[in-house]
C-alpha cells in the first residue's frame, strides 16, 4: 500500500488550489493508496474532506497531529477566541478530525508527548507525516514555510516531491 504526504498552506486558499487538491485525492483514492496530512486546516482541511467523502470507512486516511486530540481541539479554540480564525473554521476542523476518529480509531494518530501547539510540534508533526509517506504532494501558498519545511524534510528522506505553486493576495 502506497501512502501519498499532502502538505499545504492553513491560511489561504482560494477556489483553484481547493480543485487542484481534490483532483489530486481524488486520483490517490480512486488508485487504492492512501493519504497523509497533518490534521490543519486549508489544504489539509480539504485532502481530509475529499479523502473521507471517497473513503467513508477512513481506511486511506492518516492524520498526524502534533498533540492528542484534546489538546490540538483547545489550541484551535484559543485561536479562535484570539481572533486567528473563525469559530467556524475551528468547529468545522474539529468537528472532522472527531468523525475520523468514529470512522477509524487508527486514522488519527495523535502524539501524547506533546502538551502544546506551536511552531515545534507542527515541524515535529511535519516530520511524522513525511516518515510515513511514499511520496508528497505540496501545495505551497506564498512561499508557505511549513510546507517548504515538510519538502525539505521529503527530499532529505529521499522520497518525490511533486510541487503546486501559488501566489494569493
Amino acid at each position: 500500500m502506497k501512502w501519498i504526504g499532502i502538505s499545504g498552506s492553513w491560511k489561504k486558499t482560494n477556489k483553484k488550489v481547493e480543485i487542484d487538491v481534490r483532483r489530486v485525492v481524488r486520483e490517490i483514492i480512486t488508485n487504492k493508496k492512501g493519504i497523509v496530512t497533518g490534521g490543519a486546516l486549508g489544504v489539509d482541511y480539504i485532502a481530509t474532506d475529499e479523502a473521507f467523502k471517497l473513503n467513508p470507512s477512513a481506511t486511506l486516511i492518516k492524520i498526524y497531529l502534533p498533540t492528542t486530540l484534546q489538546i490540538y481541539s483547545a489550541h484551535y479554540r484559543k485561536r479562535a477566541a484570539e481572533g486567528v480564525i473563525t469559530n467556524t473554521q475551528a468547529e468545522i476542523l474539529i468537528s472532522q478530525l472527531e468523525k475520523l476518529t468514529k470512522a477509524n480509531k487508527k486514522a488519527i494518530i495523535e502524539n501524547k508527548e506533546n502538551k502544546v501547539v506551536n511552531q515545534d510540534t507542527y515541524y515535529q508533526r511535519n516530520l511524522e507525516v513525511i516518515k510515513a509517506s511514499d511520496e508528497l504532494v505540496a501545495f505551497q501558498i506564498n512561499k508557505s514555510e511549513g510546507t517548504q519545511d515538510t519538502m525539505n524534510k521529503a527530499e532529505e528522506k529521499g522520497i518525490s516531491v511533486r510541487k503546486f505553486e501559488y501566489t494569493i493576495d
